[in-house]
């Protein structure tokens, strides 16, 4: 029995579609059990992770 290149590539797509929508629901549901206020926090715990300190200058690019 011989598999095609196209039959094996078909089934790793499915495989990473498959994937995909697991790590989508999962995260949708880590949101939905989150309140508004939490979501809040959270976004502005990122913000100050991702901004330099004031009195330092911004990396080079």
């Amino acid at each position: 029995m011989k598999l095609s290149w196209w039959k094996v590539l078909g089934v790793a797509g499915v495989g990473g579609v498959a994937a995909t929508g697991a790590i989508i629901a999962r995260d949708q549901r880590q949101r939905a059990q989150m309140s508004p206020e939490q979501v809040r926090d959270r976004l502005h715990e990122r913000l100050a992770e991702a901004q330099p300190p004031p009195d330092q200058p911004p990396p080079a690019a």
